[in-house]
Formats: C-alpha cells, sequence, structure tokens
C-alpha cells in the first residue's frame, strides 16, 4: 500500500502531462490508490464540443471500475495558481464509489494543497438508496 502520498502525487503529475486540454488550457491529473494497494491515474480530455470533455478524475474511476477495484484515497495535480477541487460531476462519481471519509487532495504545481474528503465534497450525495426507496413506493401503489 502506498505509505506516503509522494507516489500519488506523482503518478498524478504524469498523467497531467499527458492531459488534452488544447482550449483551456486547464491541464489536470488524477491519481486513485486503490483498496488492493495499486494506483491508477487519469487525465482530463477535452473535446472541442466542451460537453463530451471528461476530466481527469472520472477517467481514473472507470479505469478503476474496469479493473474492480475501490479508491481509498484520490489526489489531483492541477496546473493552476491554488489548489482546485473537483468539479460537480466528478464529486457525484466519486460519491458512488467511494465512502464518505475517502480523502481527496488537490494540489498545484508549487505544492499548495487542499485536503478534504468525498463527504465534504459532496454531503447530500445522490445514491442508489433514493432509488431503491422510489422503486419501493411505486410498488405499494
Amino acid at each position: 500500500m502506498v505509505r506516503t502520498w509522494a507516489k500519488l502525487w506523482r503518478e498524478a503529475e504524469k498523467a497531467r502531462r499527458r492531459a488534452h486540454a488544447p482550449y483551456s488550457r486547464f491541464f489536470v491529473g488524477a491519481a486513485i490508490e486503490c483498496d488492493d494497494g495499486s494506483v491508477i491515474s487519469g487525465c482530463n480530455v477535452e473535446n472541442a464540443s466542451y460537453g463530451l470533455t471528461v476530466c481527469a478524475e472520472r477517467n481514473a474511476v472507470g479505469a478503476m471500475v474496469r479493473q474492480g477495484l475501490k479508491p481509498v484515497r484520490v489526489a489531483i495535480v492541477v496546473d493552476h495558481s491554488r489548489p482546485v477541487p473537483p468539479c460537480g460531476m466528478c464529486r457525484q462519481v466519486l460519491a458512488e464509489f467511494a465512502a464518505p471519509g475517502v480523502e481527496v487532495r488537490s494540489r498545484t504545481l508549487d505544492g499548495k494543497e487542499l485536503s478534504t474528503t468525498v463527504g465534504e465534497l459532496l454531503p447530500w450525495a445522490f445514491g442508489g438508496g433514493f432509488l431503491d426507496a422510489a422503486k419501493r413506493r411505486k410498488r405499494r401503489r
């Protein structure tokens, strides 16, 4: 298992360097430490049709899910003057696969850091429990 954040930062930074961000020039890399100790990374991939852009965090989560793993910690490296938290879509996706206490850290290239958790990022996350409750109510009608 990763003992420090150093490996996660290195992997997120390597991913950030591969980001495809020709429109915003906002290069992001993410690395997830998984429950088996492995590290999976992803970068943002922009598209001229902005709505088709996929964030670094969601790319990393997709790769993690494909391997059947769960997140333990998430590191994000941004090419920005201050640490940037995940966007709303990424918060929802992280909440789908990570426990509320999973630590999420964002860091700039010069080392400024923001530390939070999935639960703090999205305290009232929409989850499968809401859908189950809706199904139960529909059956009672």
